[in-house]
């Protein structure tokens, strides 16, 4: 199986069994840029969340040791450190783990 992460309606394969239910938190890049560019670094940063969130879930699918994992729900809040004018986001992740079933 080369595919490890399926998001939200991307199904993992049928032969898969159920392991459980996991929960994942994970940030983006943080970013220092004024609030006129607010709107682009949205974007900037909720590419850089799911990258980091996938190799994270590849990481706990490894860790785990599962075949797959279904992102199920995913929860997005955005940061701000006035002190440092640094802005990021904030990803928390339910997934369901997915193990190869046990052979003959």
């Amino acid at each position: 199986m080369t595919k490890v992460v399926y998001w939200r309606r991307d199904l993992p394969p049928l032969s898969e069994q159920i392991e459980g239910e996991h929960e994942l938190i994970a940030t983006s890049e943080h970013a220092h840029v004024s609030w006129a560019e607010r709107d682009a670094l949205w974007g900037r940063c909720y590419r850089s969340l799911t990258e980091r969130a996938e190799a994270r879930l590849a990481q706990e699918v490894a860790r785990l040791g599962g075949s797959c994992a279904h992102v199920v729900d995913e929860q997005v809040a955005s940061k701000v450190d006035d002190a440092t004018g640094a802005m990021w986001l904030v990803g928390t992740y339910r997934y369901v783990l997915y193990r190869h079933p046990p052979g003959p």
